[in-house]
């Protein structure tokens, strides 16, 4: 798959974290944002594996951010392809808003009279990159990826909050891969899968409950609140909504990637598998696929020196 593949994976999933993310928790996260407003400096906040921009749409649609407070948002992604589209993600995202975008060099503005959002798009690795700064941040934002950077990256990752911040690690896996209508060898196929996450380095098939454990032993962290974000991806009259159906393709395609690189049991041969994939593609064209995902948010604050 190539990389316009996954930028386009990235935004067909915008609809599908949309629904997952619980709404509570995320009302929560901007409530406690809002009365830590500094009016001295502009907020700080630092996504990584930020993608194609997504979340800083939707921190923006669904009033997120500090009211009247100009924001520096410093995007993260170790793709190039990723963080190079976001400047004119955004400029599109824009068009027809009461919002107007100027690309500068090392990012993009989002620019408001009562203020602006300052995207900082930064291609690398998240933890090398708080590491190797002296910067600190008053959010820390990564969703979907606790299940493939690893939880030992987790320490680092919180010491570039500043004293008092907030973390928000929602659509964080948590060991659950459904396809429906049945079919004889989904059993097979979720083991298999999950147990190729756990092998790939960092990747863990449990992801959310174990960075839970994790962060409640972590003594500078709060856990202020957990939640389950499920993907659930189904047809209705008409289809799939918006570019779903491609959302789910690609997930076949990835199933069927990593399910080629493990030694299979028995009873997951190489007809059984190709049958599943079949079966699972014509579902899919003929709108009957429904596809479900385990998943977890988690919210908290920080303590620690920054």
């Amino acid at each position: 798959m190539t990389a316009d593949d996954f930028q386009r994976y990235l935004d067909a999933k915008r609809s599908v974290d949309d629904r997952s993310l619980d709404r509570r928790l995320w009302r929560q996260l901007g409530t406690a944002l809002s009365t830590a407003a500094d009016d001295e400096g502009p907020f700080r906040l630092l996504e990584v594996g930020a993608g194609v921009g997504t979340m800083v749409e939707r921190a923006v649609e669904w009033d997120l951010l500090p009211e009247g407070q100009d924001v520096v948002y410093t995007a993260v992604d170790v793709q190039t392809e990723n963080t190079d589209a976001i400047p004119d993600r955004l400029a599109d995202w824009a068009d027809g808003r009461s919002v107007e975008t100027t690309e500068r060099a090392g990012g993009v503005d989002l620019v408001w009279p009562e203020r602006t959002v300052a995207v900082e798009p930064v291609t690398t690795d998240a933890t090398g990159f708080v590491a190797g700064t002296d910067r600190s941040w008053d959010l820390l934002v990564g969703m979907a990826v606790l299940d493939v950077i690893g939880l030992d990256e987790l320490p680092t990752l919180l010491s570039g909050l500043a004293p008092g911040g907030h973390w928000y690690f929602p659509i964080t896996f948590d060991g659950g891969t459904r396809f429906t209508p049945d079919h004889p060898a989904d059993d097979a196929v979720e083991r298999e899968y999950h147990g190729h996450m756990d092998t790939k380095e960092g990747g863990d098939s449990r992801a959310g409950q174990h960075a839970l454990a994790r962060l409640r032993e972590t003594d500078e962290a709060t856990v202020s609140g957990v939640a389950g974000s499920d993907w659930v991806v189904y047809p209705d009259g008409s289809g799939y909504p918006g570019d779903e159906a491609y959302f789910l393709r690609y997930v076949l395609g990835t199933v069927e990637e990593a399910l080629g690189e493990v030694d299979r049991g028995a009873d997951l041969d190489d007809d059984s598998l190709d049958d599943w994939l079949r079966t699972r593609r014509e579902q899919v064209a003929s709108g009957e696929l429904v596809y479900v995902t385990h998943q977890l948010d988690l919210l908290g604050r920080w303590a620690g020196s920054g």
